[in-house]
């Protein structure tokens, strides 16, 4: 126990050390969510009127966010499944920071719940009546916190091992990955039937949403973290190959044109039956009754996801610069269509046949840009803290003066090392 506070502290200690970029980043990400969480505040006291949702468009711009984010956190799968189960060497040294992503962005899936709860009391609701296994939203509550939970324990595991200098033990942390694998696939799956199994909007009953979600999670996940390992890569002594952003570029790629198809599916179904619940779909993507908020929005977010893919599928795309134009297009416009082009739209036009826009207002982006740098402070922490235990700049050994490679006979360690 005294190792392990020890690792701890010293972890924490590492996290307020950096260059000048490094607090400048830091203290950003600070002052954007604290300018959150006092946007927050004012919605807790004057309560959700306050937002631009209404008794027509109960969901917006939280709900849109938090399906985009469950995809992200979902997408650390797409790292473990070319190491564990396919032997992948080239993203093994990297498997840790998509399965760190994975829990910064599950915090930030459960604070958006929060906030667009209105009163967290509610929350106590859930669990006096815990309606499980009927209601769906019992199982998307169980696979978000059993989610953060497996990937809590393999990632502290794998670094606190690094810490000690000794190496994993494989019955302590595998069957929780293979476990994570499922748990990843089955998180944005649950979410999809969250929304499919709305009987009165139609625009979401579809048997291709769960695929389609699958889709562009491990599209804009993999993305990510494409970018976030050349940050890692420029900044800090921690190897990360060329060969591991190209597995991850296929992976990318594969997913983009996954996603193209299965969107151009959905437009196929909705268009060309011309069924009397297209009006959803005519009012996102054409404009309805002289309504058309979302039109410029999602055709943007279609131009991204094709720019992107033809990039990918081009060998310029083997070249850091154009796959990192390739990778930003992906995670923007999988954002707008994945997000407010997925939520909004099956609230307009309402089954009464009212047309009420959605427009978020200025304390709601706060609270959104508030959670977001709060979750991108999250992940930097645990990138910097990680970094240096993996590389071995931070071990237990060194406290005691010995360096990596030094072999002190054990009447020279002390009592606590030996053990």
């Amino acid at each position: 126990m005294k190792r392990y506070l020890t690792f701890l502290w010293e972890c924490l200690q590492i996290s307020f050390v950096g260059d000048w970029r490094y607090y400048t980043w830091m203290t950003v990400l600070t002052i954007v969510a604290l300018f959150g969480l006092h946007a927050y505040c004012r919605q807790l006291v004057h309560g959700l009127v306050i937002t631009g949702m209404t008794d027509q468009v109960s969901w917006g711009l939280y709900i849109a966010n938090f399906t985009y984010l469950v995809g992200l956190a979902a997408a650390a799968a797409m790292l473990v499944i070319p190491v564990y189960v396919y032997r992948n060497m080239h993203l093994h040294d990297v498997v840790i920071f998509g399965e760190l992503l994975a829990v910064a962005v599950i915090i930030m899936c459960l604070l958006f719940v929060t906030v667009d709860l209105g009163r967290p009391d509610r929350f106590l609701h859930i669990f006096q009546r815990f309606n499980f296994p009927v209601s769906m939203l019992t199982w998307d509550v169980i696979a978000l916190n059993g989610y953060l939970l497996l990937n809590l324990h393999i990632c502290g595991y794998l670094l606190y091992c690094a810490y000690c200098g000794r190496t994993p033990s494989k019955l302590f942390y595998v069957p929780f990955v293979f476990i994570a694998i499922v748990w990843a696939v089955s998180i944005h799956t649950v979410t999809a039937f969250l929304y499919v199994g709305l009987g009165g909007r139609p625009f979401w009953n579809s048997a291709i949403i769960a695929p389609r979600f699958l889709a562009s999670a491990f599209a804009a996940g993999p993305a990510f973290i494409i970018l976030t390992l050349q940050i890692v890569r420029h900044y800090t002594t921690h190897k990360v190959t060329d060969d591991a952003l190209l597995t991850l570029r296929r992976i990318v790629q594969v997913a983009m044109i996954i996603n193209i198809f299965l969107l151009g599916c959905e437009l196929f179904t909705e268009f060309y039956t011309d069924s009397a619940h297209v009006a959803s779909a005519q009012y996102l993507y054409l404009g309805l009754h002289g309504r058309h908020a979302l039109v410029p929005w999602i055709w943007t977010a279609i131009v991204c996801g094709a720019v992107a893919t033809i990039l990918l599928v081009l060998p310029a795309s083997r070249g850091l610069r154009v796959l990192n134009v390739a990778c930003v297009l992906a995670i923007v416009g999988i954002w707008i269509e994945k997000g407010m082009g997925l939520i909004v739209p099956a609230f307009v036009p309402t089954p009464l046949g009212e047309m009420v826009e959605y427009v978020p207002t200025l304390n709601e982006i706060l609270v959104c840009l508030g959670i977001w740098s709060f979750g991108l402070l999250l992940y930097t922490v645990f990138v910097r803290m990680s970094v240096p235990v993996l590389s071995g700049e931070i071990t237990y050994l060194k406290r005691y003066g010995y360096q990596a490679g030094d072999r002190p006979g054990p009447s020279a360690v002390p009592a606590e090392l030996r053990s």
